[in-house]
Protein backbone atom coordinates (compact mmCIF):
# COMPACT_ATOMS: atom_id res chain seq x y z
CA UNK A 1 0.00 0.00 0.00
CA UNK A 2 3.02 2.32 -0.30
CA UNK A 3 2.42 3.06 -3.99
CA UNK A 4 -0.93 3.20 -5.70
CA UNK A 5 -2.02 0.15 -7.73
CA UNK A 6 1.36 -1.57 -7.77
CA UNK A 7 0.95 -5.23 -6.72
CA UNK A 8 4.26 -7.09 -7.10
CA UNK A 9 4.19 -10.58 -8.59
CA UNK A 10 6.65 -13.37 -7.75
CA UNK A 11 8.32 -11.36 -5.00
CA UNK A 12 9.71 -12.28 -1.60
CA UNK A 13 9.55 -10.36 1.64
CA UNK A 14 12.54 -10.83 3.95
CA UNK A 15 12.15 -10.39 7.71
CA UNK A 16 14.85 -10.05 10.34
CA UNK A 17 14.37 -9.33 14.05
CA UNK A 18 10.67 -8.68 13.50
CA UNK A 19 11.15 -5.97 10.88
CA UNK A 20 11.01 -6.00 7.10
CA UNK A 21 14.53 -6.21 5.73
CA UNK A 22 13.89 -6.34 2.01
CA UNK A 23 11.28 -6.84 -0.72
CA UNK A 24 12.58 -8.14 -4.04
CA UNK A 25 11.95 -10.65 -6.82
CA UNK A 26 12.00 -14.19 -5.47
CA UNK A 27 14.78 -15.36 -7.81
CA UNK A 28 17.06 -12.58 -6.60
CA UNK A 29 16.09 -13.16 -2.97
CA UNK A 30 17.14 -16.81 -3.23
CA UNK A 31 20.58 -15.73 -4.46
CA UNK A 32 21.06 -12.85 -2.04
CA UNK A 33 19.80 -14.30 1.25
CA UNK A 34 20.34 -17.52 3.16
CA UNK A 35 17.15 -17.74 5.20
CA UNK A 36 16.71 -19.82 8.33
CA UNK A 37 13.06 -20.39 7.35
CA UNK A 38 11.25 -20.05 4.02
CA UNK A 39 7.47 -20.01 3.66
CA UNK A 40 6.02 -20.44 0.17
CA UNK A 41 2.53 -19.21 -0.72
CA UNK A 42 2.09 -19.57 -4.48
CA UNK A 43 -1.57 -18.53 -4.90
CA UNK A 44 -1.62 -15.89 -2.21
CA UNK A 45 -1.42 -12.15 -1.78
CA UNK A 46 0.72 -10.70 1.00
CA UNK A 47 -0.47 -7.37 2.36
CA UNK A 48 -0.05 -5.17 5.43
CA UNK A 49 -2.00 -6.37 8.44
CA UNK A 50 -5.50 -4.91 8.68
CA UNK A 51 -6.01 -2.27 11.38
CA UNK A 52 -9.30 -2.12 13.28
CA UNK A 53 -9.12 1.50 14.35
CA UNK A 54 -12.18 1.25 16.61
CA UNK A 55 -13.26 -2.06 18.09
CA UNK A 56 -15.36 -3.31 20.99
CA UNK A 57 -12.82 -5.91 22.07
CA UNK A 58 -13.27 -5.60 25.83
CA UNK A 59 -17.07 -5.88 25.48
CA UNK A 60 -17.22 -8.62 22.86
CA UNK A 61 -18.75 -11.26 25.12
CA UNK A 62 -21.66 -8.94 25.90
CA UNK A 63 -23.15 -10.05 22.59
CA UNK A 64 -24.38 -13.12 24.46
CA UNK A 65 -26.91 -10.85 26.21
CA UNK A 66 -30.33 -10.22 24.70
CA UNK A 67 -29.38 -6.57 24.16
CA UNK A 68 -25.57 -6.13 24.13
CA UNK A 69 -25.95 -2.38 24.71
CA UNK A 70 -27.49 -3.08 28.12
CA UNK A 71 -25.52 -6.09 29.30
CA UNK A 72 -25.83 -6.97 32.96
CA UNK A 73 -23.61 -5.22 35.48
CA UNK A 74 -22.17 -8.69 36.06
CA UNK A 75 -20.14 -8.06 32.90
CA UNK A 76 -18.48 -4.90 34.24
CA UNK A 77 -15.50 -6.68 35.75
CA UNK A 78 -11.79 -6.93 34.92
CA UNK A 79 -12.12 -10.67 34.23
CA UNK A 80 -14.91 -10.07 31.74
CA UNK A 81 -12.86 -7.41 29.93
CA UNK A 82 -9.85 -9.70 29.74
CA UNK A 83 -11.80 -12.72 28.48
CA UNK A 84 -13.64 -10.55 25.96
CA UNK A 85 -10.35 -9.14 24.69
CA UNK A 86 -8.89 -12.62 24.23
CA UNK A 87 -11.96 -13.75 22.28
CA UNK A 88 -11.78 -10.60 20.16
CA UNK A 89 -8.07 -11.15 19.45
CA UNK A 90 -8.85 -14.64 18.20
CA UNK A 91 -11.58 -13.32 15.92
CA UNK A 92 -9.42 -10.50 14.64
CA UNK A 93 -6.38 -12.65 13.92
CA UNK A 94 -8.55 -15.09 11.97
CA UNK A 95 -9.74 -12.07 9.97
CA UNK A 96 -6.28 -10.72 9.13
CA UNK A 97 -6.24 -7.94 11.72
CA UNK A 98 -2.85 -7.28 13.31
CA UNK A 99 -3.66 -4.11 15.25
CA UNK A 100 -6.75 -2.85 17.04
CA UNK A 101 -7.89 0.15 19.04
CA UNK A 102 -10.25 -0.25 21.96
CA UNK A 103 -11.94 1.70 24.75
CA UNK A 104 -13.42 0.33 27.94
CA UNK A 105 -13.50 0.88 31.69
CA UNK A 106 -10.70 -1.67 32.13
CA UNK A 107 -7.92 -0.53 29.79
CA UNK A 108 -5.14 -2.34 31.65
CA UNK A 109 -6.82 -5.70 31.08
CA UNK A 110 -6.92 -5.04 27.33
CA UNK A 111 -3.29 -3.88 27.34
CA UNK A 112 -2.13 -6.91 29.28
CA UNK A 113 -4.05 -9.42 27.14
CA UNK A 114 -2.85 -7.91 23.86
CA UNK A 115 0.75 -7.72 25.03
CA UNK A 116 0.76 -11.33 26.25
CA UNK A 117 -0.69 -12.56 22.95
CA UNK A 118 1.74 -10.58 20.81
CA UNK A 119 -1.04 -8.43 19.32
CA UNK A 120 -0.55 -4.76 18.48
CA UNK A 121 -3.05 -2.47 20.22
CA UNK A 122 -3.77 1.15 21.06
CA UNK A 123 -5.96 1.29 24.16
CA UNK A 124 -8.01 4.28 25.25
CA UNK A 125 -7.73 5.48 28.85
CA UNK A 126 -11.18 6.69 29.95
CA UNK A 127 -11.67 10.30 30.94
CA UNK A 128 -14.96 10.70 32.77
CA UNK A 129 -16.56 13.15 35.18
CA UNK A 130 -18.95 10.58 36.62
CA UNK A 131 -18.10 7.51 38.66
CA UNK A 132 -17.19 4.41 36.63
CA UNK A 133 -15.23 1.24 37.38
CA UNK A 134 -12.18 3.16 36.09
CA UNK A 135 -12.35 6.35 38.15
CA UNK A 136 -14.62 8.41 40.36
CA UNK A 137 -14.16 11.75 38.59
CA UNK A 138 -12.10 13.58 35.98
CA UNK A 139 -9.15 14.27 38.28
CA UNK A 140 -8.87 10.60 39.20
CA UNK A 141 -9.24 9.67 35.52
CA UNK A 142 -6.21 11.77 34.63
CA UNK A 143 -4.16 10.42 37.53
CA UNK A 144 -4.87 6.79 36.68
CA UNK A 145 -4.35 7.43 32.96
CA UNK A 146 -0.93 8.98 33.47
CA UNK A 147 0.11 6.09 35.70
CA UNK A 148 -1.03 3.52 33.15
CA UNK A 149 0.69 5.39 30.33
CA UNK A 150 3.97 5.37 32.27
CA UNK A 151 3.65 1.66 33.00
CA UNK A 152 3.40 0.68 29.34
CA UNK A 153 5.68 3.34 27.89
CA UNK A 154 8.34 1.78 25.72
CA UNK A 155 6.42 -1.42 24.99
CA UNK A 156 6.82 -2.15 21.26
CA UNK A 157 3.35 -3.63 20.72
CA UNK A 158 0.92 -1.74 22.95
CA UNK A 159 0.36 1.95 23.59
CA UNK A 160 -2.25 4.26 25.08
CA UNK A 161 -4.33 7.30 24.17
CA UNK A 162 -6.82 9.46 26.06
CA UNK A 163 -10.45 8.46 25.55
CA UNK A 164 -13.14 10.81 26.88
CA UNK A 165 -16.27 8.77 27.49
CA UNK A 166 -18.18 11.46 25.61
CA UNK A 167 -17.59 15.04 24.52
CA UNK A 168 -21.14 16.02 25.50
CA UNK A 169 -20.66 14.65 29.01
CA UNK A 170 -17.38 16.48 29.58
CA UNK A 171 -17.07 20.03 30.86
CA UNK A 172 -15.02 22.71 29.11
CA UNK A 173 -12.53 22.54 31.98
CA UNK A 174 -11.99 18.80 31.59
CA UNK A 175 -11.64 18.98 27.81
CA UNK A 176 -9.21 21.90 28.04
CA UNK A 177 -7.10 19.98 30.55
CA UNK A 178 -7.24 16.96 28.25
CA UNK A 179 -6.00 18.96 25.28
CA UNK A 180 -3.13 20.43 27.31
CA UNK A 181 -2.02 17.02 28.58
CA UNK A 182 -2.22 15.43 25.14
CA UNK A 183 -0.11 18.24 23.69
CA UNK A 184 2.50 18.06 26.46
CA UNK A 185 2.81 14.27 26.24
CA UNK A 186 2.40 13.99 22.47
CA UNK A 187 -0.49 11.62 23.17
CA UNK A 188 -3.47 10.71 21.04
CA UNK A 189 -7.11 11.43 21.79
CA UNK A 190 -10.03 9.30 20.60
CA UNK A 191 -13.70 10.12 21.00
CA UNK A 192 -17.05 9.72 19.29
CA UNK A 193 -18.10 12.84 17.42
CA UNK A 194 -21.11 13.81 15.30
CA UNK A 195 -22.50 10.31 15.55
CA UNK A 196 -26.15 11.38 15.81
CA UNK A 197 -28.39 14.41 15.22
CA UNK A 198 -29.40 14.33 18.89
CA UNK A 199 -25.79 14.77 20.01
CA UNK A 200 -25.38 17.79 17.75
CA UNK A 201 -28.69 19.37 18.79
CA UNK A 202 -27.86 18.98 22.49
CA UNK A 203 -24.47 20.63 22.02
CA UNK A 204 -25.99 23.58 20.17
CA UNK A 205 -28.59 24.01 22.90
CA UNK A 206 -26.03 23.86 25.71
CA UNK A 207 -22.97 25.51 24.18
CA UNK A 208 -24.36 27.45 21.22
CA UNK A 209 -22.16 25.68 18.65
CA UNK A 210 -21.85 22.32 16.95
CA UNK A 211 -19.64 19.72 18.70
CA UNK A 212 -16.69 20.05 16.35
CA UNK A 213 -16.60 23.83 16.73
CA UNK A 214 -16.75 23.47 20.50
CA UNK A 215 -13.72 21.18 20.43
CA UNK A 216 -11.91 23.62 18.16
CA UNK A 217 -12.50 26.47 20.59
CA UNK A 218 -11.17 24.29 23.41
CA UNK A 219 -8.00 23.41 21.50
CA UNK A 220 -8.72 19.73 20.82
CA UNK A 221 -8.83 19.86 17.02
CA UNK A 222 -5.26 18.79 16.25
CA UNK A 223 -3.70 15.92 14.26
CA UNK A 224 -3.65 13.97 17.55
CA UNK A 225 -7.45 13.64 17.50
CA UNK A 226 -9.05 10.47 16.13
CA UNK A 227 -12.72 11.40 15.72
CA UNK A 228 -14.89 8.28 15.48
CA UNK A 229 -17.98 8.17 13.22
CA UNK A 230 -18.32 11.81 11.96
CA UNK A 231 -21.58 10.97 10.22
CA UNK A 232 -23.61 14.19 10.31
CA UNK A 233 -21.60 16.97 8.73
CA UNK A 234 -22.03 20.37 7.15
CA UNK A 235 -19.56 22.00 4.73
CA UNK A 236 -18.22 24.16 7.57
CA UNK A 237 -17.47 21.01 9.60
CA UNK A 238 -15.47 19.51 6.76
CA UNK A 239 -13.57 22.74 6.27
CA UNK A 240 -12.66 22.81 9.96
CA UNK A 241 -11.54 19.18 9.81
CA UNK A 242 -9.36 19.89 6.81
CA UNK A 243 -7.74 22.97 8.33
CA UNK A 244 -6.91 21.34 11.64
CA UNK A 245 -5.72 17.97 10.28
CA UNK A 246 -7.75 15.67 12.52
CA UNK A 247 -8.20 12.00 11.66
CA UNK A 248 -11.48 10.15 11.23
CA UNK A 249 -12.41 6.52 11.85
CA UNK A 250 -15.59 5.43 10.09
CA UNK A 251 -17.65 2.42 11.18
CA UNK A 252 -20.22 1.97 8.38
CA UNK A 253 -21.79 -1.28 9.61
CA UNK A 254 -22.24 0.25 13.07
CA UNK A 255 -24.01 3.21 11.50
CA UNK A 256 -26.38 1.03 9.50
CA UNK A 257 -27.19 -1.16 12.50
CA UNK A 258 -28.17 1.79 14.67
CA UNK A 259 -30.13 3.70 12.06
CA UNK A 260 -27.54 6.31 11.15
CA UNK A 261 -26.39 7.54 7.75
CA UNK A 262 -23.37 6.28 5.86
CA UNK A 263 -20.12 8.26 6.18
CA UNK A 264 -19.39 10.88 3.53
CA UNK A 265 -16.50 9.01 1.94
CA UNK A 266 -16.26 11.15 -1.20
CA UNK A 267 -16.17 14.34 0.88
CA UNK A 268 -13.47 12.93 3.15
CA UNK A 269 -11.38 11.94 0.15
CA UNK A 270 -11.78 15.35 -1.50
CA UNK A 271 -10.71 17.06 1.73
CA UNK A 272 -7.67 14.81 2.16
CA UNK A 273 -8.80 13.61 5.60
CA UNK A 274 -6.76 10.78 7.16
CA UNK A 275 -9.22 7.91 7.25
CA UNK A 276 -9.31 4.60 9.11
CA UNK A 277 -11.92 1.84 9.39
CA UNK A 278 -13.38 0.37 12.55
CA UNK A 279 -15.94 -2.23 13.50
CA UNK A 280 -17.47 0.22 15.99
CA UNK A 281 -18.41 0.09 19.63
CA UNK A 282 -21.13 -2.52 19.34
CA UNK A 283 -20.49 -5.93 20.84
CA UNK A 284 -23.28 -7.29 18.63
CA UNK A 285 -21.18 -6.76 15.50
CA UNK A 286 -18.17 -8.81 14.49
CA UNK A 287 -14.65 -7.50 14.94
CA UNK A 288 -13.50 -8.03 11.34
CA UNK A 289 -13.63 -5.28 8.70
CA UNK A 290 -14.47 -7.20 5.54
CA UNK A 291 -18.11 -6.09 5.51
CA UNK A 292 -17.11 -2.49 6.26
CA UNK A 293 -14.59 -2.59 3.41
CA UNK A 294 -17.22 -3.67 0.93
CA UNK A 295 -19.52 -0.82 1.95
CA UNK A 296 -16.74 1.74 1.70
CA UNK A 297 -15.55 0.38 -1.65
CA UNK A 298 -18.97 1.05 -3.16
CA UNK A 299 -18.48 4.74 -2.39
CA UNK A 300 -14.80 4.97 -3.32
CA UNK A 301 -12.72 2.22 -4.94
CA UNK A 302 -10.94 -0.96 -3.81
CA UNK A 303 -7.50 0.61 -3.55
CA UNK A 304 -8.57 3.53 -1.35
CA UNK A 305 -10.65 1.14 0.74
CA UNK A 306 -7.78 -1.25 1.35
CA UNK A 307 -5.52 1.68 2.10
CA UNK A 308 -7.95 2.97 4.75
CA UNK A 309 -8.04 -0.51 6.31
CA UNK A 310 -4.24 -0.73 6.50
CA UNK A 311 -2.15 2.41 6.20
CA UNK A 312 -5.08 4.69 7.03
CA UNK A 313 -5.86 2.83 10.25
CA UNK A 314 -2.21 2.98 11.25
CA UNK A 315 -2.14 6.72 10.52
CA UNK A 316 -5.19 7.62 12.61
CA UNK A 317 -3.62 5.73 15.53
CA UNK A 318 -0.27 7.46 15.08
CA UNK A 319 1.50 4.25 14.02
CA UNK A 320 2.07 4.85 10.30
CA UNK A 321 5.82 5.30 10.72
CA UNK A 322 6.01 1.74 12.06
CA UNK A 323 3.25 -0.28 10.35
CA UNK A 324 0.56 0.00 7.68
CA UNK A 325 2.68 -0.54 4.56
CA UNK A 326 5.20 -3.17 3.47
CA UNK A 327 8.45 -1.22 3.44
CA UNK A 328 11.97 -2.04 4.65
CA UNK A 329 12.46 -0.89 8.23
CA UNK A 330 8.84 -1.22 9.29
CA UNK A 331 7.55 -3.92 11.61
CA UNK A 332 6.56 -7.11 9.81
CA UNK A 333 2.83 -6.89 10.56
CA UNK A 334 1.54 -9.03 7.71
CA UNK A 335 -1.65 -10.64 6.44
CA UNK A 336 -1.53 -13.39 3.82
CA UNK A 337 -4.71 -14.27 1.91
CA UNK A 338 -5.46 -17.11 -0.50
CA UNK A 339 -6.87 -15.86 -3.81
CA UNK A 340 -7.44 -19.33 -5.30
CA UNK A 341 -10.88 -19.92 -3.79
CA UNK A 342 -14.30 -19.40 -5.42
CA UNK A 343 -14.90 -15.93 -3.98
CA UNK A 344 -11.69 -14.44 -5.36
CA UNK A 345 -11.22 -16.47 -8.54
CA UNK A 346 -10.28 -15.61 -11.22
CA UNK A 347 -8.17 -12.89 -9.63
CA UNK A 348 -8.18 -10.41 -12.53
CA UNK A 349 -7.75 -7.21 -10.55
CA UNK A 350 -6.53 -8.74 -7.28
CA UNK A 351 -7.44 -5.69 -5.18
CA UNK A 352 -11.02 -5.63 -6.43
CA UNK A 353 -11.42 -9.37 -5.89
CA UNK A 354 -9.88 -9.07 -2.44
CA UNK A 355 -12.19 -6.28 -1.27
CA UNK A 356 -15.43 -7.49 -2.87
CA UNK A 357 -14.88 -11.25 -2.60
CA UNK A 358 -12.70 -11.54 0.48
CA UNK A 359 -13.52 -12.50 4.04
CA UNK A 360 -12.04 -14.24 7.03
CA UNK A 361 -12.22 -17.57 5.19
CA UNK A 362 -9.40 -16.57 2.80
CA UNK A 363 -6.95 -15.43 5.52
CA UNK A 364 -4.25 -18.07 5.82
CA UNK A 365 -1.43 -16.48 7.81
CA UNK A 366 -0.87 -13.50 10.09
CA UNK A 367 2.32 -12.11 11.58
CA UNK A 368 2.76 -9.31 14.14
CA UNK A 369 6.29 -7.92 14.46
CA UNK A 370 7.51 -10.96 12.55
CA UNK A 371 5.93 -13.49 14.91
CA UNK A 372 3.45 -15.82 13.22
CA UNK A 373 0.18 -15.80 15.17
CA UNK A 374 -1.91 -17.54 12.51
CA UNK A 375 -0.55 -20.38 10.37
CA UNK A 376 -2.66 -22.10 7.75
CA UNK A 377 -5.75 -20.62 9.38
CA UNK A 378 -4.85 -21.96 12.84
CA UNK A 379 -3.96 -19.85 15.88
CA UNK A 380 -0.39 -20.57 16.98
CA UNK A 381 -0.21 -18.82 20.35
CA UNK A 382 -3.67 -18.24 21.73
CA UNK A 383 -5.34 -21.29 23.33
CA UNK A 384 -8.74 -21.08 21.66
CA UNK A 385 -10.24 -24.03 23.55
CA UNK A 386 -9.57 -22.31 26.87
CA UNK A 387 -10.88 -18.98 25.60
CA UNK A 388 -14.00 -20.64 24.19
CA UNK A 389 -14.72 -22.36 27.49
CA UNK A 390 -14.46 -19.09 29.40
CA UNK A 391 -16.63 -17.39 26.78
CA UNK A 392 -19.30 -20.05 27.20
CA UNK A 393 -19.26 -19.56 30.97
CA UNK A 394 -19.82 -15.82 30.54
CA UNK A 395 -22.63 -16.48 28.07
CA UNK A 396 -24.40 -18.62 30.65
CA UNK A 397 -24.07 -15.89 33.27
CA UNK A 398 -25.36 -13.16 30.97
CA UNK A 399 -28.38 -15.13 29.83
CA UNK A 400 -29.38 -16.41 33.29
CA UNK A 401 -32.15 -14.41 34.89
CA UNK A 402 -31.86 -13.14 38.44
Amino acid sequence: MAARHTPLEDHSLVVRDGRILDILPSAIAAERYSATAVLLRHSHLLMPGIVNAQSSAALLLARAAADPRHASDRALTPDFARDSTLAAIAEMLKSGITCFCDRSHFPEETLRAANEQGMRAVVGMPVTETATPWAGNAAQSFTRSLSLRDKYRGEPLVSTAFAPCSASGSSDETLTRLGTLADELDAGIMLDLHQSPDEIAACIETHGVRPIERLWRLGLLTPALNAVHMLHLMPADLSLMQRTGISVTVCPQWGLKYGQVLPQMAAFAAAGIRLGLGSGGSAALGQDLWGDMRIVALATDPWNTLRAATHGGAAVLGLDSEVGTLEPGKWADLCCVDLSGPGTHPAGDPLARLVFGGGRDIVSDVWVAGRQLLSGGELTRLDWHEVAARSAAWSARLTTRG
